[in-house]
């Protein structure tokens, strides 16, 4: 860790301007075949991670400090608000349909839950990108919060999905709970990681998701709380929980 430059953007360009002396990693899963699921599930301990392209440009949009997510997406989401507000809805009514917000933390669990057998090159290239490469390196802190390119592209569908089933005043709203739910658990996951718990819940969390690294990794999907684990029969021995350090 370098003192002040440790998760800015100073570290974000150093990272780009390394000699290309690490494989491309993204075009080399691919080729793992049957055997990518046990290496993707044995993870290797360092605050950084190998470059994924050749590409300086890709390779860019794959970095991002965790305070770009609320930088970026708090405003959207105050932004979600006054529409719905605007158009006539009251505060208590915001607040009703802003309790969506664990659809997102929802959505992301089953996805993580879902068991595939990754054994095609772009079966194993798409797992990597999307959340293979944060089980082989649990630690690396630029690639722990989803990028804001990829988020934006799939803003668009969502609230397209979100439209066929709600109202023009309540979308907005509906598409904004949505979001913050995404950046909650965005941001709880970082900490998580790299934050130092000073209480017997964080501390509860931390020891939570890093059992799911570390020990237990098809149990314990759950980032901000065990209730998605309880409901889908996922939550993992507590002894487990106790003892994995």
């Amino acid at each position: 860790m370098e003192g002040g430059w440790s998760w800015g953007w100073g570290k974000r360009t150093r990272r780009l301007s390394r000699l290309r002396q690490v494989a491309m990693v993204v075009g080399l899963v691919g080729h793992l075949g049957e055997s990518y699921d046990e290496w993707v599930h044995q993870p290797i301990v360092s605050n950084e991670g190998p470059r994924f392209f050749e590409s300086d440009f890709w390779e860019f949009l794959t970095l991002t400090v965790w305070w770009a997510i609320p930088t970026i997406w708090l405003p959207v989401v105050c932004w979600c608000i006054s529409m719905s507000i605007r158009m006539g809805h009251t505060l208590s009514e915001i607040g009703l349909l802003f309790s969506n917000v664990w659809l997102y933390q929802c959505i992301v669990f089953i996805l993580l839950k879902k068991k595939k057998k990754y054994n095609l090159y772009r079966g194993n290239t798409i797992h990597y990108l999307i959340h293979g490469f944060h089980h082989k390196h649990p630690m690396d802190g630029l690639r722990l919060v989803f990028p804001p390119a990829a988020t934006a592209i799939l803003c668009f569908p969502f609230w397209n999905l979100v439209r066929i089933f709600a109202t023009p005043s309540t979308t907005p709203a509906i598409f904004g709970g949505s979001l913050f739910g995404y950046v909650m658990y965005d941001i709880t996951h970082y900490y998580l990681h790299h934050g130092k718990p000073s209480n017997d819940v964080s501390k509860h969390l931390k020891r939570y998701h890093l059992n799911h690294h570390f020990c237990i990794q098809d149990k314990g999907f759950g980032v901000t709380s065990s209730m998605w684990d309880k409901v889908f029969g996922t939550l993992p021995p507590q002894k487990t929980t106790q003892d994995c350090k």
